[in-house]
């Protein structure tokens, strides 16, 4: 099979090669007619109005000189094309370069917009190194733009010219450009980013204090705070931040990765979008914060949704060599012949027994086993999901349990997610070979994770067989939890509570809890499906 041109000549500096092995591993094919579509942008954005004057006297300044100025957002959508040339511009929009049209690696291979993202940095791509072979007739040379109080990356700025006409000092006046668009985005920096500062400054006065800010786009850290976080830790900071009403502060208590555990305080900031967090280590030893061992008070009912480690946690508390029965057995076996298993267990001695999911236990079973517990030889763990069965039919178990362990949904931890999502990693074969990133982790934790703890483990095992070496990036990740849910509204979140609250309470069944709350079902699925309740 003949090799094509362009698979011969190949890259040749280090940054290209990386890039087109990247391009490749997206699919796309250096032969390719590049399909771009256009959709709308936001014309009120800080980087437009920062950037807008600034590319207008940039592109007076180049008259003369065939050439398209880009300014393109974080997510390499094209936001604003300026050309010194008609027939160049012509021959932009051949290609179907406009804006709103994305530009990333993954769509079109190596570019001066979407490479430059990629690697955070300054680049200079000749006309044969693009991957496309539509783009080889340019030379583009692409700036990131950072926000110089966030220290986020913004966008890019991109010159592109003819293959061969490069004027050599494009590279400095297109450096020149992005300090002027990132000056002026300093003097627009919002009054609330400016009172998030002001509050972080006046807060790590306090000398050996770690503290923290966070806003939309902001991330500030003081010395004594960066000592001791690493970059798995920022997603779980991020999480407990999250969980901040508008009001009030709240009190997190975390193991970090490095095995210390630590108190968060966590503050909004008035009048700003952002909250200030200060993190106190706790005396002790390493994973002192982690879960204590239950009280041994026999029976113990583990309560939490499927997914969420009653299984795990139960074994745990009955200890090793602990017999198991189901109750959902009950269906296939029959009542009979499950009672005869259950009342053999319970009589004779022996290590702990653990019955799984009691809400599958009819009336006469349920009261059958309630009497049987006080005098049961063995310790005695039950499991069940939440919901008011444990207030109805099945409220003689609860009634007889010593002692209650009701687990949070994933959903409500957000800030336990990377910790947990690299430890099940470690439960890989991949472990040690691949890594999850800070923003893989932070995309992890902003997931509402119906399935809870197997739903995540299902999710790190496939990236791990994906990915069998080198990073774990967003781009991994399934489609549908690459980006992070747009963050709520105080109201929207309280909404959102009562609903998941009225859903646990009617067990799951969404017409009782329609009922529970006035609404009629299709409101109330109206209402999940635009607060993304599963």
């Amino acid at each position: 099979m003949n090799e094509s041109p362009l698979e011969e000549a190949g890259p040749s500096r280090p940054v290209i090669e990386s890039s087109w092995a990247r391009s490749r591993r997206h699919g796309v094919r250096a032969d390719a007619v590049p399909r771009l579509v256009r959709s709308p942008i936001d014309e009120e954005s800080g980087l437009i109005r920062a950037a807008d004057p600034v590319l207008g006297r940039t592109q007076n300044e180049l008259e003369g000189l065939p050439a398209a100025l880009l300014l393109a957002d974080r997510s390499a959508r094209v936001l604003d094309t300026r050309f010194t040339d008609v027939p160049f511009s012509d021959a932009l929009a051949d290609i179907g370069i406009a804006p709103g049209v994305l530009v990333e690696e993954e769509q079109i291979g190596t570019n001066g917009v979407g490479t430059s993202l990629e690697t955070g940095q300054e680049l200079f791509i000749r006309g044969s190194e693009h991957f496309l072979r539509a783009f080889d007739p340019f030379s583009c040379y692409g700036h990131p733009v950072v926000h110089p109080v966030t220290r986020r990356v913004e966008g890019v700025v991109n010159v592109a010219c003819l293959a061969g006409a490069e004027h050599p000092l494009l590279p400095s006046l297109i450096r020149h450009v992005v300090k002027e668009i990132q000056d002026r985005l300093r003097q627009d920096s919002p009054l609330g980013q400016r009172r998030l500062l002001a509050a972080f400054q006046a807060a790590a006065r306090h000398r050996g204090r770690a503290v923290v800010a966070l806003g939309p786009g902001l991330v500030l850290a003081n010395p004594p705070a960066l000592d001791l976080l690493q970059p798995a830790d920022h997603p779980a900071i991020q999480a407990c931040a999250d969980a901040v009403g508008p009001v009030r502060e709240r009190t997190h208590r975390l193991v970090l990765a490095s095995g210390w555990p630590v108190e968060l305080t966590c503050t909004p900031v008035e009048g700003a979008d952002g909250v200030l967090v200060v993190i106190v280590p706790q005396r002790g030893s390493r994973r002192d914060g982690a879960r204590t061992e239950a009280a041994a008070q026999w029976p113990l009912l583990v309560v939490g949704e499927p997914g969420s480690g009653r299984t795990t946690e139960a074994r745990r508390a009955a200890g090793a060599g602990a017999v198991t029965l189901d109750c959902a057995a009950v269906v296939l076996r029959g009542e009979t012949s499950w009672a005869g298993a259950l009342g053999a267990l319970l009589d004779g001695e022996g290590p702990a027994v653990v019955l799984e999911n009691i809400e599958f236990l009819s009336e006469r079973l349920t009261m059958l086993l309630a009497k049987s517990l006080p005098g049961a030889r063995r310790s005695i763990v039950m499991t069940s999901t939440p919901g008011g069965h444990l207030e109805g039919v099945h409220a003689p178990l609860v009634g007889v349990c010593a002692t209650r362990q009701d687990l949070l949904p994933l959903r409500r931890r957000r800030h336990e997610i990377p910790r947990l999502a690299q430890e099940m990693l470690s439960e890989t074969s991949a472990f040690g070979r691949v890594r999850l990133t800070t923003e893989t982790l932070r995309l992890l934790a902003a997931q509402p994770w119906p399935g809870n703890l197997a739903e995540l483990r299902r999710a790190v095992h496939g990236l791990a067989q994906i990915r069998t070496a080198g990073d774990i990036l967003p781009s991994d990740l399934p489609v549908s939890h690459r980006d992070r849910p747009s963050p709520a509204s105080p109201f929207r979140q309280a909404e959102r509570e009562v609903i998941i609250a009225a859903i646990e309470a009617a067990n799951g069944n969404r017409r009782e809890a329609a009922r529970a709350l006035g609404v009629s079902r299709s409101t109330l699925y109206n209402r999940m499906r635009a607060l993304r309740i599963h």
